[in-house]
């Protein structure tokens, strides 16, 4: 960490946001203008509408996060977690990897944490549940999907690989319909590797508390996407929740009950509960109240957007929708980013800040190989597509708006190489615990017990 004279803008957060917002002060600040400090846990950023795809081996994981260091030359990357903010003082308090906790002052504040999984106590869902929020617990998802088809062929035991074929995904948005789609896709081409595991013998399970699924989309193409599904063999139970998964027995709330190793836990998020302790004002919901510059209210020096943020959405409100507020998606928080950018220079100067104000380009979502849907607004009309046009749609529109040139070129290689070769279909589960071998064979050999008449005589 670098002292210095200069004003410091704080950066709280690695991600979509805050990687765009730090790039986007750099090119505009002068020349030791400032001092960019930027602080996540990770050293990366993560492109999460990839995530499905990573977990089914149709993008390399790596390709699929952003450095920090690369991107933001010259800013400060402190791998770590703010913990506290001292509003009055200006002082944050940052917990690194190792050691102690210390304090650093700013002169200036973007909040862009993001959101995190939105969870429920349910019964069993912390020790059973998978999350997909990370590019980890996407490559995890994959080894332990590919580990049960694994176990499923070398069992006898007819429970055991029951419930090992059995598969429950809870949440029906872009994050469930997709990971399902893309999951799906895999274990068919898979199975066609083992001997005693067949597509026939697998059940996936979609389940979801609204009464459509896809809602981003509409509900003509929701209703498309949910027909295409259940025609791959994929059970949805709408208007339906979990009341407990225990041990992998999932009992949903319409009296179904099943068995499963895999429960994907895909139920929305909610703005990072550590904001709480930052001294800022927040919505009902726990985000950031912020005004149309982005800017939060009361607080002159403290800029916030993307998931973690209640930013008005102006574009909805001149045409008339009251209180419209910015949905939490990839296409504000790009769009969002620059215009924070902006602001926290101008802020910085003492120019005037410009407003945020965007409207809704439409949405798309890939369910699976040459599967997906897409709705696309252009002015009043709304292009709805459907099929392979609507999954070539999704994965251009994705794989332009990945960050840096070097991410954007190795995804579409990725994509290339796949249209001439067969899916991988490799489970590297051991590499949870890669050190578990080495160690069985150092560990120190067990003495052997001392014979009876030399114990009598120590004794």
């Amino acid at each position: 960490m670098s002292t210095t004279e200069r004003p410091r803008i704080l950066v709280v957060g690695g991600g979509y946001v805050g990687l765009y917002a730090a790039r986007r002060i750099l090119k505009k600040m002068r020349y030791a203008e400032a001092t960019v400090t930027v602080v996540d846990p990770r050293s990366y950023m993560t492109y999460q509408p990839f995530l499905p795809e990573a977990a089914a081996g149709s993008i390399s994981p790596r390709h699929v996060v952003v450095p920090l260091r690369r991107v933001v030359r010259g800013a400060e990357v402190l791998t770590g977690r703010v913990t506290t903010i001292d509003q009055d003082r200006k002082v944050a308090t940052i917990a690194p990897l190792v050691g102690e906790a210390y304090e650093l002052p700013f002169d200036y504040l973007v909040i862009a944490m993001g959101a995190v999984s939105r969870t429920f106590p349910i019964p069993g869902l912390a020790e059973q549940g998978i999350g997909m929020k990370g590019i980890e617990e996407a490559i995890g998802l994959r080894n332990h999907v590919l580990e049960q088809l694994d176990k499923a062929d070398s069992t006898t035991d007819e429970e055991v690989r029951r419930k090992a074929l059995t598969f429950v995904f809870v949440g029906g948005g872009f994050a469930g319909a997709e990971t399902i789609g893309e999951v799906e896709d895999m274990v068919r081409d898979a199975a066609k590797y083992y001997q005693n595991v067949k597509r026939e013998d697998m059940r996936f399970i979609l389940v979801d508390a609204a009464d459509k699924i896809l809602p981003e989309v509409g509900p003509k193409l929701g209703l498309y996407g949910k027909e295409h599904l259940e025609s791959r063999g994929i059970e949805i139970y709408l208007q339906t929740s979990m009341d407990s998964c225990v041990d992998g027995h999932v009992v949903l709330k319409n009296g179904l009950e099943v068995d499963s190793n895999t429960i994907v836990w895909t139920a929305g998020v909610k703005p990072n509960p550590a904001l709480a302790r930052f001294g800022l004002p927040l919505g009902p919901r726990g985000h950031v109240d912020c005004n149309e510059k982005l800017q939060v209210n009361g607080l002159d020096y403290v800029w916030a957007a993307g998931d973690n943020a209640q930013v008005p959405d102006m574009a909805a409100r001149r045409a008339g929708v009251e209180n419209a507020w910015c949905p939490p998606n990839a296409q504000h928080a790009l769009r969002q980013a620059k215009v924070l950018g902006d602001n926290v220079v101008a802020g910085m100067r003492g120019f005037p800040q410009k407003e945020y104000a965007h409207s809704n380009k439409g949405a798309v979502a890939g369910l699976g190989l040459h599967k997906g849907v897409a709705m696309i607004v252009m002015g009043k009309m709304k292009i709805k597509l459907k099929g392979r046009l609507a999954w070539y749609m999704h994965r251009g529109y994705h794989g332009m708006a990945m960050p840096t040139w070097n991410r954007k070129i190795r995804v579409f290689a990725d994509w290339t190489l796949a249209m001439f070769l067969k899916r991988e279909v490799v489970s590297l589960g051991a590499i949870e615990s890669p050190r578990e071998e080495f160690y069985e064979a150092a560990k120190p050999a067990p003495q052997p017990a001392a014979p009876a008449q030399e114990k009598a005589k120590a004794s």
